[in-house]
């Protein structure tokens, strides 16, 4: 019986993250199927011509039409297209807060250029004595800059465990706060696993020294745009 259940839960860690993954990835499918498929003609629709329905087929056509919206944005006809859209939203007092903070947040993400939450940390909290891993966003800037004057402050996400896309907003001196060579990736299973799963391997991210360096360079372009 010991062998038996331990073959039990052998087997559930090996299956449940895979079929969790599989059912959300279908569900996943399935929405944007439910979205897109009404609007596409039926003479295009494959599921009219076979005799099962094609998983899918909504979702690679909601891909093609945000990679053309893209390709069409990059010129100057399309840059005036959305510039006129945005210029109308503005125009509305609720439409205009949601959408200009989705566009924030998004262009944060995706951006290549973004060097946000590339760093993990482990800064005092709640209380002296007691560490928690934190990511650092970036300095301080702008009016919070202007408050802490000379002292330099680094903004930080505190994802909670084991749920981390809620958090708090913290600004920390930079000299409370400590840089782990870890990556981000690894320092999220720490906070979503509670601790027990831990980094493997070679999970060096970048070493103090160079975590120093690159929040020191975003300081510099700032401060050269402001300027």
């Amino acid at each position: 019986m010991v062998k038996l259940r331990t073959y039990f839960f052998t087997g559930f860690v090996i299956c449940a993250p895979l079929a969790i993954t599989v059912w959300i990835t279908w569900a996943f499918m399935n929405w944007v199927d439910s979205w897109v498929k009404p609007y596409i003609p039926a003479r295009y629709d494959p599921d009219n011509y076979l005799f099962v329905s094609v998983p899918g087929f909504g979702l690679i056509v909601a891909l093609v039409i945000i990679t053309l919206v893209g390709f069409l944005t990059a010129n100057l006809v399309g840059r005036t297209v959305i510039g006129w859209g945005e210029r109308v939203l503005d125009r509305v007092p609720l439409v205009r807060s949601l959408y200009t903070a989705l566009k924030q947040i998004f262009e944060t993400v995706f951006a290549d250029h973004s060097s946000s939450f590339k760093t993990a940390a482990l800064i005092e909290y709640p209380r002296k004595g007691l560490w928690s891993i934190a990511l650092i966003a970036t300095t301080a800037k702008g009016e919070i800059a202007e408050v802490f004057g000379d002292q330099e402050m680094l903004a930080v996400f505190l994802p909670p465990t084991p749920n981390p896309t809620s958090g708090f907003l913290l600004y920390v001196p930079r000299d409370e706060v400590k840089i782990l060579d870890m990556k981000v990736e690894d320092a999220m299973k720490l906070i979503v696993s509670a601790g027990i799963v831990g980094p493997e391997g070679d999970s060096r991210a970048m070493t103090q020294t160079e975590a120093a360096a690159l929040i020191d360079a975003q300081a510099a372009e700032r401060k050269e745009a402001a300027e």
